[in-house]
């Protein structure tokens, strides 16, 4: 497929954001109309009643917001990911980043408990998204140093090295699980299927901070990822420092993933989808490709939790289940694609 010609594609893909999220926070149980979603920005002259003003600013608005900024960095980190590996089907999650953030949360969750009685209130809200943090920065260090040869970073042991950390972590979650009482595993079932329900906006303010700090912050770095797209060597000759964007690349999506795991627990293959999508439409150039996947995923991600409220309404459908469904057939058409062209 070839690239579309779009001469502006950013404000198309901002527009299409702003109508998903105008859908987000109008979709749901509890219907919003139009008017009334004016009103609730100033821009109508409509009177909104309690309840809606409560579902408005205290339910869907940190939802929204909550989706649009884990799907965007999900997104961009896996336009990252891929262009490091140099193969269109990375994602943030092979190497390890969203199991061990996801280890880091339930460890919090299930041990926390113990400890947190010595924590002041003001940081307890702090701890969750830090310990996801710490958890996904944890199994990248240690995905970078298996890695590591002579000081330079192997991509094919860095896929390995991943895959073998997500099975630890795997197996540690599976242990977690075991001990909980009943009442974390309710908790727990959120952070291993996905979902935004919990969300409020003391839960999710210091995640969106970080995610305020590390998703603009790969965008600098979209000339030396064009540049790496020629290879290590070739990028090196036009005076990238190659390692050191592999380090810079890794901490930022680590930085990235593990935030949006603290918010929503692990959603899968929004990485995958968005950037390789955005990729055929526009082409490989990351000026326009990390803004735009970031965009797309952030949209994605708020459509998905509107059909998620919808679809098994008055329950609720978790979010990875969702995106797991949409995601699985893409990952299997573009495996077939790529046994296509490599005449297998």
């Amino acid at each position: 497929m070839t690239a579309l010609s779009i001469r502006r594609p950013l404000p198309l893909f901002a527009v299409f954001a702003v109508a998903s999220v105008v859908a987000g926070l109008c979709i749901g149980a509890f219907p919003v109309g139009p008017a009334e979603l004016l009103s609730a920005v100033g821009l109508g002259d409509r009177t909104l009643d309690d309840t809606t003003a409560a579902v408005l600013y205290a339910i869907r608005a940190p939802r929204v917001l909550a989706a649009f900024a884990v799907g965007a960095a999900l997104a961009a980190g896996g336009a990252a990911m891929q262009s490091l590996f140099r193969n269109p089907l990375a994602d943030p999650g092979l190497l390890g980043v969203s199991s061990g953030a996801a280890l880091a949360a339930v460890s919090v969750i299930v041990l926390g408990e113990k400890v947190m009685h010595v924590v002041p209130s003001d940081l307890r809200p702090w701890c969750l998204p830090l310990a996801a943090f710490l958890g996904g920065l944890a199994s990248t260090v240690v995905v970078y140093r298996l890695a590591q040869r002579e000081g330079i970073a192997l991509v094919g042991t860095l896929l390995l090295a991943g895959i073998a950390i997500n099975a630890l972590t795997s197996a540690g979650i599976g242990l977690l699980v075991f001990v909980a009482d009943d009442a974390q595993l309710r908790t727990l079932i959120f952070w291993t299927m996905g979902g935004f329900g919990a969300v409020t906006w003391t839960a999710i303010v210091p995640a969106l901070l970080v995610l305020a700090i590390s998703v603009p912050t790969l965008l600098p770095s979209a000339h030396l990822l064009d540049a790496l797209a020629l290879g290590e060597r070739e990028a090196g000759h036009v005076g990238v420092d190659v390692e050191r964007l592999k380090r810079l690349l890794v901490a930022q999506v680590a930085l990235a993933v593990g935030a949006s795991v603290a918010i929503s627990g692990i959603v899968g293959f929004v990485g995958l989808i968005a950037p390789h999508i955005v990729r055929l439409l526009l082409g490989p150039s990351h000026r326009t490709l990390l803004p735009a996947a970031a965009l797309f995923g952030g949209a994605f991600l708020v459509l998905a939790d509107g059909l998620a409220r919808v679809l098994v309404s008055p329950a609720e459908l978790p979010i990875g289940v969702l995106t797991a469904l949409v995601g699985g057939p893409f990952f299997l058409w573009l495996l077939a694609g790529r046994a296509r062209k490599d005449g297998l």
